[in-house]
């Protein structure tokens, strides 16, 4: 049996996409989004290395499941017309209790789909626009861009695992000013609950929409809501 990453199974045009998907510098707005590190930090729940660490942990445990199971699942439909995008944003919505966080990913995902359109024109992403023209969570368009650029669910999930960390991270070098060497080996320390979170997710890209996992993130929602309110921040999320 190959152990080749299904992304890579395609050839390099593929693998490529992955990578793309992955940068952060990829025109998307990540930036822009500190996945509720602004406001941990504002409140005292982030400070230093560990915290910051504990806060990885929980969110990849959380959202971040939720995230790679939706973007997985996704992606697995994207290729199968009609795609039952209406389905899907519901599934991911119905997982997000958090007014604030709804329009959170509703605004990552339209920015993400803009440039998805422009990489990967084509059928599956203007179908998500005919669809749901409101807007659709970002980890569904993460899987639909997946889908458009060749990847697979697996790619799609590990992506989205991706997202749920690095965001954060990088938003807490700004914000506390600490080493990113070390904000990047608290990185590495994660790489086997990421491959374990994209493992889990692709393993259920296929089943029933409705199984999809729904952990719930108490402290992301209520920060959200929090930080919502803000007059002043540095972070749109």
């Amino acid at each position: 049996m190959s152990t080749t990453p299904d992304y890579q199974k395609a050839g390099g045009k593929p693998a490529a996409a992955a990578l793309l998907l992955a940068d952060g510098r990829f025109p998307a707005g990540g930036h822009a989004h500190s996945g509720g590190v602004e406001v941990a930090v504002a409140r005292g729940r982030v400070g230093d290395l560990d915290s910051l660490a504990d806060f990885l942990r929980g969110r990849l445990a959380t959202a971040g499941v939720v995230d790679a199971a939706l973007a997985g699942a996704t992606c697995a439909r994207a290729r199968n017309f009609p795609v039952p995008w209406a389905e899907l944003v519901a599934e991911g919505e119905a997982r997000q209790p958090s007014p604030a966080l709804r329009a959170t990913a509703r605004a990552q995902g339209r920015a993400l789909l803009r440039v998805g359109r422009a990489a990967w024109p084509g059928p599956i992403l203007d179908g998500l626009v005919r669809a749901v023209p409101e807007g659709a969570p970002h980890s569904v368009v993460l899987g639909g861009c997946a889908g458009a650029a060749g990847l697979g669910p697996a790619a799609a999930a590990a992506l989205a695992a991706h997202h749920a960390v690095t965001g954060p991270a990088n938003a807490a070098v700004r914000l506390l000013g600490l080493d990113p060497l070390a904000v990047a080996t608290a990185l590495v320390d994660l790489t086997g609950a990421l491959d374990t979170v994209a493992g889990g997710a692709a393993a259920a890209a296929h089943g029933p929409l409705s199984d999809l996992p729904c952990p719930s993130a108490p402290l992301l929602e209520l920060g959200a809501e929090d930080h919502a309110g803000w007059e002043v921040r540095l972070f749109a999320s």
